[in-house]
């Protein structure tokens, strides 16, 4: 298992407190909801080339 890279993020508060809503509504911590939006938007630009594919929300 790969470990995971950590760096500090500032969000604007307002921001944080519509992720936190959608998070819980999709039963996902903030983090791991701001990790699937990522995922999501790199894979949908098509910017994960060279690289494993990332796990998909079925893996």
């Amino acid at each position: 298992m790969s470990q995971k890279k950590r760096f500090l993020l500032r969000l604007d508060p307002k921001l944080y407190d519509a992720l936190e809503r959608w998070s819980a509504d999709d039963l996902r911590s903030v983090n791991a909801q701001i990790e699937y939006l990522l995922m999501e938007s790199v894979r949908k630009a098509g910017r994960w080339k060279n690289h494993t594919p990332p796990p998909t929300e079925e893996d």
